[in-house]
């Protein structure tokens, strides 16, 4: 079969300078999001030929590609999320989304490094952004939440899992290595790794019919993924809340 022609980022050497600027960026600000992209495209060479020929190995797959379906446009549709019945993983996607204030669209429009930038017409992009419009679809699934370090840095160990892309296992090891430094514990790091850990174990989420996913009851598609339960993830959390609480009685007998 002859091989797709290359767009950005898909072929050449990895920008580790790029990589290592927006990885300190985002360990200081952890609400910029845009640097999660500066790092994907510094770092995830090549995934887009290795996912996209995944998807070819099956019939599903290539009903995907062959559809292409942009989900961000899906996704923000007015009532699309809303009619999702109680129960459901589209229900509880649409209470995350309620929680955090976060959209499909917004998701874009922080994924788009450059005001002008505009979604490549191409099949190894297209795959990229079935990833993205689905990353908060993934935090419903895993029960990893946003508004914490550790939930992303869970989550970026079990897409790296998932889909490959150095760029996923950088942030997971620097934010490991981050939390080790300071709270002197392995809980924030055994954490990732079992993000990393039940990546490997779930079925592939980038093959997934979304329509049907997000109208299954959340427990029984966890279950048929053979997603897992997150028990060093919450272990984490306990842990790290009871760090932070002690923090202060801490500063004050130094």
């Amino acid at each position: 079969m002859a091989q797709l022609p290359p767009w950005p980022g898909s072929t050449g050497r990895r920008d580790w300078k790029t990589a290592i600027g927006a990885v300190r960026t985002l360990m200081a600000q952890p609400d910029d999001t845009t640097q999660v992209f500066r790092i994907m495209r510094a770092l995830n060479v090549g995934q887009g030929p290795r996912n996209h020929a995944r998807l070819l190995t099956t019939f599903e797959g290539g009903k995907l590609i062959y559809a292409r379906e942009e989900l961000a446009q899906k996704f923000s549709q007015p009532g699309y999320v809303a009619a999702f019945a109680p129960g459901t993983v589209g229900a509880a996607y649409r209470d995350f989304l309620k929680g955090t204030g976060y959209s499909a669209d917004g998701l874009v429009e922080v994924s788009r490094l450059e005001p002008t930038e505009d979604d490549i017409r191409h099949p190894y992009a297209w795959f990229g952004r079935r990833v993205r419009d689905t990353h908060d679809i993934w935090h419903t699934l895993t029960g990893y939440k946003a508004d914490e370090v550790l939930g992303e840095g869970c989550l970026v160990a079990f897409s790296y899992a998932q889909v490959g892309g150095l760029g996923w296992a950088f942030i997971g090891f620097v934010a490991s290595l981050k939390s080790l430094t300071q709270t002197r514990s392995p809980a924030f790091a055994r954490a990732v790794w079992e993000g990393y850990q039940r990546g490997r174990r779930t079925k592939w989420l980038p093959i997934q019919d979304y329509d049907a996913l997000l109208n299954e009851p959340l427990e029984a598609a966890r279950a048929r993924l053979n997603m897992g339960e997150p028990v060093r993830y919450r272990e984490a959390q306990a842990f790290i809340a009871d760090y932070v609480a002690r923090r202060p009685m801490t500063a004050q007998t130094a």
